[in-house]
């Protein structure tokens, strides 16, 4: 990386373009946008490690066999100039290579079938407690939607509340005005019966005590006189009612 990085400033102005185009647009204000999703599947390979977009990249100028005559000419130059030499090590990485390419080759389809089942296990239980939190959180927006609709008719229950016991208050002081007008009622019917009781006790007392005097102060002889008047009354009555009746 190093090195990399010295070869471009030490190429002039092409190079300072470039170091200054990523610096940038690594510090623009783009490196803060949405990075797009990562594709599920890799691009097209070739021989297992050569994309497909350097081959189309070279087929309009070079046709179909240019891409192979780049690689087997840059792989003659290297080893003429000895830029990489082959040695035992080259033996081993090429042994090690071709058994991890036979152990992909071979192991790859089980392993990623393995691991794919895995993720879709992984998926499965973040899609149920994906789906929980959601049946979750509707129950409680619709236990908040309820309680709001509650809360909005508590005032209609608290004025009817406030009705019953308006009503209640009233009720209690009607029946405690009507136990109040019935007492006073039958205490002033008693002071009216004890007057009138008295006054009838003083009538009969008077009466008894006139007749009382009256016969005491009524002698024989007119006694004998009122007996005899009360006869020739009752005698002169009697002949004018049988004069009435023979008329």
């Amino acid at each position: 990386m190093l090195f990399a990085a010295g070869s471009l400033k030490s190429s002039g102005p092409l190079g300072a373009g470039l170091i200054q185009a990523s610096r940038s647009l690594h510090t623009s204000s783009q490196s803060l946008a949405p990075l797009p999703p990562l594709p599920e599947k890799g691009g097209k390979v070739r021989h297992g490690i050569i994309p497909e977009e350097l081959f189309q990249l070279l087929y309009p100028k070079t046709g179909v066999t240019g891409p192979y005559m780049l690689g087997t000419g840059l792989l003659f130059y290297i080893l003429s100039k000895e830029i990489y030499v082959i040695n035992h090590e080259t033996f081993a990485g090429a042994s090690i290579g071709a058994v991890i390419i036979y152990a992909v080759k071979k192991f790859g389809p089980s392993v990623a079938a393995f691991a794919d089942k895995l993720n879709e296990d992984k998926v499965a239980k973040a899609q149920e407690v994906k789906t929980l939190a959601m049946a979750s959180l509707t129950q409680a927006i619709e236990d908040e939607n309820k309680e709001q609709w509650r809360a909005e008719g508590r005032s209609m229950l608290f004025d009817a509340k406030r009705n019953n016991v308006a009503m209640l208050l009233e009720t209690n002081y009607r029946e405690r005005v009507h136990m109040v007008t019935h007492e006073v009622k039958r205490r002033l019917d008693y002071q009216i019966a004890l007057q009138g009781l008295h006054r009838r006790m003083e009538q009969e007392h008077l009466v008894n005590w006139v007749e009382k005097s009256v016969i005491g102060s009524i002698t024989p002889q007119q006694e004998k006189a009122s007996i005899a008047k009360c006869i020739t009354d009752l005698n002169a009555l009697a002949k004018t009612v049988q004069a009435k009746a023979t008329v």
